[in-house]
């Protein structure tokens, strides 16, 4: 089917103006790699890099959803406008993804000054979907104070929310395992929070007092580097909101002083842009390999007629 014409102009002046189907025909057009994503970048580029962006992640049943709830509700208290990405894993055998976070955030479903976007993985791993830099950069183009980034439910190693958010909230619950698992787990090593939800059960001091211990044990003694706070909750009751909010407030506060929220935001646009100049090699490289540019060059080598880092600087150099 023939795609629909998109007003670019005025779908951005409709999201900057707060109107959610403007939003979400945006992000639809970023989930479709649509032709007009670039025109839709460019006209955002301008009201870009002010929201705060925190992400959440935790292995799955942690609450993840439910604590995205909670802060929603306290960022409102605030009179702040926020948006929500909330990440659901997509089946590798369908494709298909239930998109089911949403649910636990029906508090918020009529409120205009909150906008929630459920997104499939569509099978790239990390914890993130593939769409979800340009997605975060069209709900602080328009116009969201605060953008929660909820990851899919991840093991030990998905650590590619540090590298999206300004500040990454590492969710625990009792149970999760004695002090070596929680020294090896790679995804604690990445958290600005730690949030020990379900904290009305068993074990949640003994989780505080390893994710403390494993606090210790980093090179975070000298003065001015952030030591990431403990924080116990019970989500679904609110208990403990305030005191997330406070070490959220802090941790912005400390990297505006130390320069550590322009890092961040830089080290996020360069890996934005070499993941779109990498994709535009990738789609050019197939455009050599239909061509038979790559197909000849590998001839060549296995003729003998030319090694293979020659070959390779042949084809690096059909590309430019």
């Amino acid at each position: 089917m023939p795609r629909r014409e998109v007003d670019v102009p005025a779908l951005v002046r409709d999201a900057r103006a707060g109107r959610p189907r403007a939003v979400a025909r945006l992000i639809t057009l970023v989930e479709n790699a649509h032709p007009a994503l670039r025109e839709v970048m460019a006209a955002l580029a301008p009201h870009t890099g002010r929201a705060h962006v925190i992400g959440l992640t935790g292995s799955p049943g942690v609450g993840k959803s439910t604590t995205t709830n909670m802060l929603v509700s306290a960022l409102r208290a605030r009179g702040r406008r926020v948006g929500v990405l909330a990440v659901d894993p997509s089946s590798p055998f369908s494709g298909g993804a239930l998109l089911g976070d949403r649910i636990r955030m029906v508090d918020h479903a009529l409120d205009p000054d909150v906008y929630i976007r459920s997104m499939a993985s569509r099978g790239h791993l990390g914890g993130l979907s593939w769409a979800t830099p340009q997605a975060l950069r069209v709900l602080d183009g328009a116009g969201c104070d605060v953008v929660v980034v909820e990851t899919v439910g991840v093991g030990q190693s998905e650590v590619e929310i540090a590298g999206m958010a300004d500040t990454t909230v590492v969710l625990l619950a009792p149970g999760m395992g004695d002090g070596v698992q929680a020294a090896k787990a790679g995804i604690l090593e990445i958290a600005d929070l730690f949030v020990v939800n379900k904290a009305d059960r068993d074990g949640a001091d003994a989780t505080v007092r390893e994710i403390r211990h494993m606090i210790s044990l980093g090179d975070r003694t000298e003065p001015g580097l952030w030591r990431p706070p403990v924080i116990k909750t019970v989500a679904d009751r609110g208990d403990g909101v305030e005191e997330v909010m406070k070490g959220l407030d802090k941790h912005l506060r400390w990297m505006r002083t130390t320069g550590e929220l322009d890092r961040r935001r830089l080290r996020r646009a360069v890996a934005e842009v070499e993941a779109i100049a990498l994709a535009a090699l990738r789609t050019r490289m197939g455009e050599l390999r239909t061509g038979q540019g790559v197909e000849s060059a590998a001839a060549r080598v296995v003729a003998g007629e030319l090694d293979p880092y020659t070959a390779a600087d042949e084809v690096v150099a059909a590309l430019a």
